[in-house]
């Protein structure tokens, strides 16, 4: 079995190693993205419901940076909200800036019931461009 080719954004090194769990596995030219949050630094989680969608979409996008990939190379998302109906509108908010343009990549929402102190997590799966 080859090895795991486990990517790490900058500076979050530690998180990771203490949940253990790598931040995204490259492989081939494809890149799976773990759930990524709205935690600040040391990991705690943002108060402010829309604050936190928006780091979540920060950290998601520190991720696919340290494998040379953007939003544009995403091809698959799957969400988990806590309060789906409640919480659509400031998720729309942040993925209207980053998924701006068709085509749009394909999109699951999952109503959960816990999310380890979050109440929103995006997960991905991205093609790296060649030059990657």
């Amino acid at each position: 079995m080859a090895k795991r080719d486990a990517i790490y954004p900058a500076g979050r090194q530690a998180l990771y190693d203490i949940n253990r769990y790598s931040a995204a596995i490259r492989s081939g030219d494809l890149l799976f993205v773990s759930g990524q949050v709205g935690s600040r630094e040391d990991g705690s989680a943002e108060p402010d419901f829309p604050a936190q969608v928006q780091r979540a979409f920060d950290n998601l996008a520190a991720v696919l940076e340290a494998a040379g990939c953007g939003f544009d190379d995403v091809v698959d998302v799957t969400t988990f909200h806590t309060d789906p109906e409640r919480q659509f509108d400031a998720v729309h908010v942040a993925r209207s800036k980053v998924f701006a343009d068709k085509p749009y990549p394909n999109w699951t929402a999952v109503g959960v019931n816990w999310l380890a102190g979050f109440d929103f997590e995006i997960k991905v799966i991205a093609r790296i461009p060649k030059a990657a």
